[in-house]
């Protein structure tokens, strides 16, 4: 007999429990009049319980069946091939995520929007800048998604559709990745077409995540469970980067407009061409007493009834929806750190577009191996390496601590990773090379050349400025004659002239009269009050070696609640080991590798622990909503404390997040929580 992957586990079954499993309703005769079983013992094979079943016959039906020493399995072994279909899942999905959603995208669409908009644009009669609608636009999609996937998620525990939503929602993802690359076709709505496309390939992912998660606790038994859904990330994370890699270096070497959609493009067929192997390899879970197809209106009404019977039962799976409560903060942090660590490193710390990249693909790669080396802190196991005369072998053999021990251990790292980057700054400049804007005396001329350092971010595009916010345009109008700047006509902004690299400048002006001078020695002094830095190589002994940086330029620290600890930080660590604030970022990239694919595997993994299999869908779809109201609310924290204080206090507000997640994970029973989802099943299965 072959038994089926979603079954229950139970501590002492009865055979007359198994009856529902053994003989369907739909194959049981309604002249059936007893059921006997002689001998029945339980044993314990493989980690899970099973049923041997001796000399059993059902007597008073059209069909005698005997079966001798028959085994039925109560909690299923995976099927390795249909692990592998999971995690490659992950690995094809991946490259949405990285390649389109952190890497490319976002600069693309800003640019097409600004090309064809300027500025702003109007949306429903009020103007707004590309990433307002950008920002509203991915909410809005993850918010549809948390509000309709706990309703999905009731239907797909009713009827065997999980692996079919998976595939139709997968479609919708990839297939709206593809037509992203097809935007230079719709001539002067490129942006929108972007923005359109984005949108539904993100309901595409969200959506499908939901289904995905849900296949977790049908792929194998618990103890089995940290292996596999860290796995998944591993190779998610290894998916990603490989295909990152591949279009970093199609972007840096290539030239065309061509490119950078045919690397969106190419992520959709990533992830398409990869999920064709989950759609083969991975079965439909079974479903007890599956119901019968229903009409749109019924399938809602059934969903909001089950809905509402789920949060009434917080007293039936406590440990459960405690969990669910610490998973809301942990992870709301952790996804704050990753949605916005590529806006800090930039704006707050500096970084270049080239070492951003270099962090982004450090974390894919160190978040690899990382993911397994989490699945050995939690369960246990050898720790093999390559040996000299030995080959690959065993160094040695850890003993596991178990799944919420590992995932504490990885929620520790993230609150002293988020500390680390509160102490993040880049040094004090003291070269003549490191400022933005350089004045450099030319000897054959007697006269100042003038040009931008090639890794200098740009000057706001806009026009309008609030009341206390500092005009950069106005600034940059006024001494326009002696900065390396032009004026774009069609906006109405100026904007840095950059060389062709970081060692051909582009250099401007010859300035050699008095009013030069004059003007050049006004605009260091004018430097206070912006965010850029300037310095003065040779000429007049009055000017020579002259400099100065602005009170927003990232080494500027002193102003803020929490800079005191950054400049100790950097004084007595970060300036005594001559590490750059790029060479930080990076470190901070590895950290976040390291404890990443651990934290969200292991939460992942102990969710589906504490799920009745036969409510996974449900109960995964309450799993994603709680995920994605914390993306919404997290930034809205960082944001809420940016503006009231500065970008470090937002940080720790992320880290305290965190903590408390952590903190709560000391309420959390792990194994009253799967008590509790071995009864539930048993319940559901109609077992005694």
């Amino acid at each position: 007999m072959t038994s089926h992957a979603g079954v229950p586990r139970l501590s002492s079954p009865s055979v007359a429990s198994i009856r529902p499993l053994l003989f369907p309703r739909s194959n049981q005769s309604k002249n059936a009049e007893d059921i006997s079983s002689k001998e029945s013992a339980l044993s314990k094979c493989h980690g899970s319980y099973s049923v041997s079943v001796t000399t059993l016959i059902l007597y008073g039906a059209p069909l005698v069946v005997i079966s001798m020493s028959e085994t039925v399995e109560l909690d299923q072994a995976s099927d390795p091939q249909a692990v592998k279909g999971y995690v490659f899942y992950d690995w094809g999905k991946s490259a949405f995520e990285t390649s389109v959603t952190v890497a490319i995208l976002p600069v693309w669409y800003a640019y097409l929007f600004l090309e064809a908009n300027g500025l702003t644009t109007s949306v429903f009669g009020r103007l707004m800048t590309s990433d307002a609608i950008w920002a509203y636009s991915v909410s809005g999609a993850a918010l549809m998604v948390a509000l309709i996937s706990p309703s999905l998620g009731v239907i797909a525990d009713r009827r065997a559709i999980k692996m079919w939503w998976l595939r139709i929602l997968t479609y919708v993802g990839a297939g709206g990745t593809v037509l992203i690359g097809f935007a230079l076709l719709v001539d002067g709505y490129e942006w929108l077409w972007i923005l359109v496309m984005f949108v539904i390939a993100n309901v595409g992912l969200n959506g499908a995540g939901v289904f995905y998660n849900a296949l977790l606790p049908h792929m194998g038994t618990d103890d089995e469970m940290d292996d596999i859904s860290n796995r998944a990330f591993a190779y998610g994370y290894l998916g990603g980067g490989l295909l990152l890699v591949i279009h970093f270096v199609m972007v840096t070497s290539l030239d065309g407009d061509w490119v950078v959609p045919f690397c969106i493009s190419s992520a959709g067929v990533w992830w398409y061409a990869f999920a064709l192997l989950t759609f083969k390899w991975v079965p439909e879970p079974h479903i007890e007493n599956e119901m019968d197809a229903m009409g749109i209106l019924d399938s809602t009404r059934l969903a909001l009834s089950e809905i509402r019977k789920t949060l009434s039962e917080t007293k039936k799976f406590r440990t459960l929806f405690i969990y669910m409560l610490a998973y809301f903060f942990f992870i709301d942090g952790i996804n704050t750190v990753t949605a916005l660590g590529g806006v800090y490193g930039p704006v707050v710390l500096g970084l270049t577009a080239t070492q951003l990249m270099v962090t982004i693909l450090a974390v894919q790669f160190v978040a690899w191996p990382s993911a397994l080396a989490f699945t050995i802190l939690s369960n246990g196991g050898p720790v093999k390496g390559w040996l000299p005369r030995k080959g690959w072998s065993t160094i040695f053999t850890v003993k596991g601590i178990g799944t919420k021990k590992a995932l504490s251990v990885a929620l520790a790292g993230w609150v002293f990773l988020c500390l680390a980057a509160v102490s993040f700054s880049p040094l004090v400049y003291d070269s003549h090379d490191d400022h933005e804007i350089m004045y450099e005396w030319d000897h054959e001329t007697n006269s100042y050349k003038v040009h931008i350092n090639y890794n200098a971010l740009g000057i706001a595009q806009k026009l309008d400025y609030a009341d206390g916010e500092f005009d950069e345009q106005a600034w940059v109008s006024e001494h326009a004659s002696i900065l390396p700047v032009e004026l774009d006509d069609r906006t109405g902004t100026y904007d840095w002239v950059y060389g062709e690299s970081a060692d051909e400048p582009h250099y401007f002006h010859s300035l050699w009269s008095t009013t030069d001078i004059a003007a050049i020695i006004s605009l260091v002094q004018s430097i206070d009050d912006t965010r850029f830095s300037v310095s003065v190589s040779g000429g007049p002994i009055f000017l020579a070696g002259s400099s100065n940086v602005g009170i927003d330029h990232p080494t500027n620290l002193g102003d803020g609640p929490l800079d005191g600890y950054t400049m100790w930080v950097r004084d007595n660590f970060w300036a005594k080991m001559n590490l750059d604030v790029g060479l930080q970022f990076l470190l901070l990239g590895c950290g976040m590798g390291m404890v990443l694919g651990g934290s969200q595997g292991l939460a992942r993994s102990l969710f589906g622990q504490m799920v009745p299999e036969t409510r996974s869908a449900e109960f995964f779809g309450f799993f994603g909503f709680f995920g994605k109201v914390a993306a919404l609310i997290g930034p809205f924290i960082y944001a809420t404390m940016t503006l009231m204080f500065d970008s470090r206090v937002g940080v720790l507000s992320v880290a305290l997040l965190i903590l408390i997640g952590a903190l709560m994970m000391r309420l959390v029973d792990v194994e009253a929580g799967r008590a509790d989802a071995r009864a539930e099943d048993a319940r559901n299965r109609g077992i005694d």
